[in-house]
């Protein structure tokens, strides 16, 4: 621009001819007249096509194949590489990589999809799953996010968990809606299996079971993107996002995943006082708007569980998700629901629930409650030793020492009578138990009535009563003195 300065001054101040100035400044004097016609350099203007002599033969080629690859998965398209082998091996292209490399970016550069800025109304959300590496418990796995968005105000919730199934679907709706306090218009979803079972030839969408009773619980309307196309709800997208390199960076460590999710839910608060760009105000008081389209919450939450319905097998077990939960045994063989929660299991009979166990995320796992068993073994009580569910049981040393005492006194009545005892769990809580039996222990009343009197005795507050005026059941004996005449007369073989 400082030589286009001097020479125009030149000319039109000094009045200057071309053929000085060129003399003057060393151009050409093609290149004054271009300076005097422009008040500052117009660029490279190319007036004819670029002419590719060695390529162009092979053009109508490579468009063929950048077509076909439209159709196919993204991860398995030609690349300029592959292009140019396939053009010197299969056609006999003897040109250079650099001129196929720069006619398939041009191609690719002027096929890209071009999007509409869309605006959005207050009162309605987005929501996804993404992923993300964290530590649990000193284990290092994978966490899957739930994230969900307000797009009107950006304000967001993210909630972890070990696996992106219904039941975290649900429950990451019913705590997101707890954290706003509101329930949105509308949800925009991608069509994950887990919320859609079917897409009709139209674009109908068939829900699963579980979404659609979400959905009515809260009177939500649904809404879907097109199938792969993750732009059409390209808010929540980029929270996944930003949300793994804002949140999980560097990878966090917890020990628990309660303490993960009141981590996010703690960083998702502090977000609120950012201001984005092209805003004004900060997503807090963008917020308000949002709440005040929303609608209120119902009087209670929706159970977020998956419902399934089983059989009790001859072990006494169920089988879901791959892994087998014991149950009573008064069960067996009998038709029983159950739902998965993500933190557990709840199995029921009719109305009544009859067993709950911690949810296994594992394959193949058998969880056992060893209590649902002692009906069984107490018949079989040649089983206890080798019983499965009692297998590490971990029980105070005074059940041990019970044990030990019992069976060395009575054998295998012994082993049954300690059954007897353990089955007092049934009904009561193991600490209380536990201090029923070290009071028999001390005592020295080592015997199922007497520590079941001494547990009866800590829950009604009252003095134990270790007499048979407690038994009136039991039959009084009568011990008398044997004389020498009675063994005689069975030597005589008279009766005594």
């Amino acid at each position: 621009m400082e030589l286009y300065l001097k020479v125009r001054h030149a000319h039109f101040e000094e009045g200057l001819s071309g053929r000085q100035i060129a003399r003057d400044f060393g151009i050409s004097r093609d290149s004054v007249s271009k300076m005097l016609a422009y008040s500052e350099p117009p660029g490279y203007l190319r007036t004819a096509a670029i002419k590719r002599p060695k390529l162009d033969l092979y053009v109508a080629q490579i468009d063929l194949w950048l077509a076909e690859d439209k159709t196919r998965p993204r991860k398995q398209r030609h690349t300029a590489k592959r292009i140019f082998e396939r053009l010197r091996d299969e056609c006999g292209f003897d040109g250079g990589y650099t001129i196929v490399k720069d006619y398939v970016r041009a191609d690719k550069r002027g096929s890209r999809e071009m999007f509409v800025p869309l605006s959005h109304p207050p009162g309605h959300g987005q929501a996804d799953f993404g992923e993300a590496l964290v530590v649990i418990g000193g284990i290092e796995q994978k966490a899957y996010l739930f994230a969900f968005d307000l797009p009107h105000s950006d304000a967001c919730y993210v909630r972890a968990y070990p696996a992106a199934n219904t039941e975290a679907w649900l429950d990451g709706h019913v705590h997101a809606f707890a954290f706003f306090g509101a329930v949105p218009r509308s949800i925009l979803y991608d069509n994950d299996r887990c919320l859609v079972a079917k897409i009709q030839a139209d674009g109908t969408r068939n829900r699963t079971q579980r979404f659609s009773a979400m959905l009515s619980h809260y009177v939500i309307g649904d809404r879907f993107g097109r199938p792969g196309k993750g732009n059409d709800k390209g808010k929540v997208e980029g929270l996944v996002g930003y949300s793994r390199c804002n949140f999980m960076e560097p990878m966090p460590r917890f020990a628990d995943w309660d303490a993960s999710n009141d981590y996010l839910e703690e960083q998702c608060r502090k977000r609120q006082a950012d201001i984005l760009r092209g805003h004004k105000i900060s997503i807090s008081e963008r917020l308000g708007a949002d709440l005040a389209a929303m609608r209120h919450l119902p009087a209670a939450p929706f159970e977020a569980c998956d419902l399934q319905s089983g059989q009790v097998t001859s072990t006494s077990q169920v089988r879901y998700r791959s892994n087998d939960y014991s149950v009573p045994v008064a069960y067996g063989h009998r038709d029983v629901w159950i739902k998965g929660f993500v933190d557990r299991v709840v199995i029921g009979c009719v109305a009544e629930i009859i067993a709950e166990h911690p949810r296994s995320y594992e394959t193949g796992n058998m969880a056992f409650d060893p209590v649902h068993y002692l009906p069984l073994i107490e018949r079989k009580i040649m089983s206890f030793d080798q019983a499965a569910p009692l297998q590490g049981w971990d029980l105070p040393d005074a059940f041990k020492t019970l044990q030990r005492l019992l069976e060395a006194r009575q054998g295998k009545t012994g082993k049954r009578e300690y059954v007897q005892v353990l089955r007092l769990l049934e009904r009561f809580e193991l600490e209380v138990l536990h201090l029923a039996i070290k009071d028999a222990l001390r005592m020295r009343a080592v015997s199922f009535d007497a520590i079941k009197h001494l547990l009866l005795c800590r829950v009604e507050r009252r003095p134990p009563r270790l007499d048979l005026d407690v038994y009136p059941f039991l039959p009084r004996t009568n011990i008398a003195t044997t004389s020498a005449s009675s063994y005689m007369s069975l030597l005589a073989g008279g009766e005594v």
